[in-house]
């Protein structure tokens, strides 16, 4: 499908606790928080729940729709739970790495969900192999509940356990524990990874995203901060640092450009109206250059491209429409090896509205373009629909390097941007141009939440040392 060419999020994670006698069947609102972060993964789903004595869970393949039905939900009886969402860089992995992780220590059962990606993986499995553990999963989830088992069995007390498992983590990282009798989120020191609070009568919640916390009539209270550890349980909320003092916070541009879903606020700041400034910014940098008259037409490709396109055409005084009529009813299709795969899978999830761009100068608005391989197919479908010209406008800047933080960017070579110049893509693609926004464009757009960005994709400023990065990754 079209989306084939964008970015992938690694997970979306929700827990919640109850109290004061709260009469709340949690596995419900799990499910209805997962359903909403669905956009985060869709490769599989899990949710845990705990009584206090034991912890019971499903998990498996599949949409969350598809892996839950109300009598499996019935059985998840409890008064804390927890529920993941992920997306599988290699599907064929996903059903052995589904979550939460569940583990029983002693008399203590855990369960854990996690969203991120730890950059000193590698070197932290082969230490735990070392010493004799046995991994059951591919994934980083598995390492971190290991870590937080043996630092467990070190430490005086919880507090200190954790402050140590948030040493030794590195990358990016929020994790969910639930536990007999608590519920632990953290969020690591430069905050790659958004992570909020809510509460919801005496119930409190926790989320990737604030659009979770709504879909169970939660209200937002605010997000967790970068390095701070949060143990909820049935009487108090106790918060407190990490201690970590990274040199700046990098929260992942892409939740506001990609990622996250238009009625979210992350870090302060909200993601369509950060959206909307993109498009703004885009059209003012079309200077002498821009677009004038009745034949000309801003459309957006959906979903994210939509925001950017509004704000383009608020900003340049051009007419927004519909451009495009998306199949929200298309199967998940995996990755699909052939153009003419590809092609037909854009047909089937993508229409252009006719009415709309036929003999018209077509500005089209979209998010990014990664390894170039639909975005071709799409002016193609606007092109047989009549469009007398496509200028593509695309709201973050060019794609040069890989990802190490979680997001499915893969190596150099394989960006179109590290292959093809503007007019090359141009010729390629069809278009009669092509504009990227600018780094400093972007930066001063996120400046408006309280966390500062990673915006290493772009620019090869990756926040912290990466093990296993390729040489020529890093262009500072």
């Amino acid at each position: 499908m079209y989306t084939d060419d964008k970015p992938r999020e690694e997970c979306g994670v929700f827990g919640i606790v109850t109290r004061g006698g709260e009469d709340r069947h949690l596995a419900f609102d799990v499910y209805d928080a997962l359903f909403a972060l669905q956009h985060r993964g869709q490769h599989s789903a899990g949710i845990a729940v705990t009584d206090g004595r034991e912890i019971y869970y499903r998990k498996g393949d599949g949409l969350v729709g598809d892996v839950f039905k109300r009598k499996m939900l019935d059985s998840l009886k409890g008064n804390k739970a927890i529920g993941h969402v992920r997306y599988a860089s290699h599907v064929g992995t996903s059903g052995v790495n589904a979550q939460p992780i569940i583990i029983q220590h002693k008399d203590q059962h855990m369960a854990l969900a996690f969203n991120g990606c730890l950059t000193n993986a590698r070197r932290l499995r082969s230490e735990i192999e070392s010493g004799g553990g046995i991994f059951q999963t591919t994934g980083d989830a598995e390492i971190i509940l290991y870590i937080i088992v043996r630092e467990f069995l070190k430490a005086r007390n919880v507090e200190e356990a954790l402050l140590r498992v948030m040493s030794i983590l590195e990358g990016a990282f929020c994790v969910l524990l639930l536990m007999n009798d608590k519920l632990i989120a953290m969020r690591d020191p430069r905050g790659f990874r958004p992570l909020c609070i809510g509460s919801l009568g005496r119930s409190v919640a926790v989320a990737s995203e604030s659009c979770a916390l709504n879909a169970v009539g939660a209200a937002l209270k605010r997000d967790v901060r970068p390095g701070e550890i949060v143990i909820i349980d049935a009487e108090k909320t106790h918060a407190f640092d990490s201690g970590a003092t990274p040199t700046r916070h990098a929260l992942c541009i892409f939740e506001h450009v990609y990622f996250a879903r238009q009625d979210s606020v992350i870090d302060g700041l909200s993601v369509e109206q950060a959206r909307q400034d993109l498009g703004r910014r885009l059209a003012e940098l079309e200077g002498e250059t821009a677009f004038h008259g009745e034949d000309s037409v801003v459309i957006g490709v959906p979903d994210s491209g939509l925001s950017a396109a509004l704000g383009y055409a608020r900003a340049s005084g051009l007419r927004y429409a519909t451009g495009f009529v998306k199949n929200r009813y298309v199967e998940r299709t995996f990755i699909l090896s052939s153009q003419a795969q590809r092609a037909q899978a854009v047909r089937l999830k993508l229409s252009a509205v006719r009415t709309v761009v036929d003999g018209k100068r077509v500005i089209m608005i979209d998010d990014s373009i990664v390894r170039g391989t639909t975005i071709g197919h799409i002016v193609e479908i606007l092109r047989e629909a009549g469009a007398r010209e496509v200028h593509l406008r695309i709201s973050s800047p060019p794609y040069v390097c890989p990802c190490y933080f979680g997001t499915d960017i893969p190596e150099r070579g394989s960006l179109i941007a590290n292959q093809l110049c503007l007019e090359e893509m141009c010729r390629k693609f069809q278009l009669n141009s092509l504009r990227y926004l600018r780094v400093e464009d972007l930066q001063e757009i996120a400046a408006q939440g309280s966390c500062a960005i990673c915006d290493a994709c772009f620019t090869g400023a990756y926040p912290v040392p990466v093990e296993g990065a390729q040489e020529g990754d890093l262009l500072e």
